[in-house]
């Protein structure tokens, strides 16, 4: 099983913030009291922005495309995908939008978090050009929820890049509002890939079961991957169901796993391996950027994840 094939070139549209991440409180907050943490680390944060990083960390040619703030967030953000090699030539910081951040506090039994929407919730889908669509392969977008702004027009514009030959993937996110209106499966017509964690499925469908939330989602064309966490990842594909184990590794910060996982799999999907074999990859490369702080400080390379996997007997 290997992934050293041409590069695909995949269009992220979504949010960008940075994380201020806090490891190791001695408790989570409570109004009136503070507590202290271990470790702190400012790292680019949103769940789009992982996940772009994460695929260009495995060798894929990344374009992304989003709003931020002209401010020190919005710098820090651009510069770390510049400096991954991510295509940011869309990018263009504005003076009227404040970039989003996020907080997240954990302890070694939980996590908590706190995020300033910004300017996420101003991007559009009309904003997205017939010119970028035709320059990729594949498109992706992430945190349906959050980007109140791009979720009406998220389904055409997923049939936009389906009519231009590119493959679709969505990671719905978690709804804030804890509403998870029906829009989204009637969105889902148009992907390819449906990326969410089990908790998210589970409220989008109003399912009790897992098996019976992943049979509510069958559309004739989307085809879903639960997310786990310790658990690992579960599919139904092609009426077959499949289970693949989380990996062993030593973990420090389960922050962005989900969105390191959806890179992973994307990574491996889109160069036509086996259904399984992609689990395996989002499996691997979930589990291997829990090793630092933050979503992106220790993202899986091809030759980890292919080393990791090969440890499964």
């Amino acid at each position: 099983m290997t992934a050293h094939e041409q590069p695909v070139r995949i269009l992220v549209v979504g949010e960008i913030n940075v994380d201020f991440v806090f490891k190791g409180c001695h408790a989570l907050p409570v109004p009136g009291k503070e507590v202290l943490a271990d470790d702190f680390v400012m790292t680019p944060g949103s769940s789009s922005m992982i996940c772009a990083m994460g695929l260009a960390r495995l060798g894929n040619q990344v374009a992304f495309h989003g709003l931020l703030g002209a401010d020190a967030s919005g710098t820090f953000c651009l510069k770390a995908m510049r400096d991954a090699g991510i295509d940011v030539s869309s990018l263009q910081p504005s003076h009227a939008l404040r970039t989003g951040v996020t907080a997240s506090l954990s302890t070694p039994q939980d996590r908590a978090l706190v995020t300033f929407a910004g300017a996420m919730a101003e991007l559009h889908a009309e904003a997205i050009g017939d010119a970028q669509l035709a320059s990729a392969t594949h498109l992706h977008i992430s945190s349906y929820y959050l980007q109140k702004g791009l979720r009406p027009g998220c389904r055409e514009l997923f049939a936009r890049a389906t009519s231009a030959g590119l493959t679709t993937s969505l990671d719905p996110g978690f709804d804030p509002a804890q509403q998870w209106d029906d829009d989204l499966l009637e969105t889902l017509r148009e992907v390819d890939v449906f990326l969410p964690n089990e908790q998210e499925l589970l409220a989008i469908t109003a399912c009790g079961d897992l098996h019976a939330a992943l049979r509510r989602v069958r559309n004739g064309r989307t085809h879903t991957v639960v997310k786990r966490g310790r658990q690992g990842c579960t599919s139904l594909y092609e009426a077959q169901s499949f289970n693949v184990p989380a990996y062993s590794v030593e973990a420090i910060d389960t922050t962005g796993a989900g969105d390191s996982f959806d890179a992973g799999f994307l990574h491996a999907w889109l160069r036509r391996m086996p259904w399984v074999d992609c689990m395996r990859w989002g499996s691997a490369c979930g589990s291997l950027s829990t090793r630092g702080v933050g979503g992106t400080t220790r993202q899986a390379t091809v030759n980890e994840a292919e080393a990791l996997i090969g440890e499964t007997p």
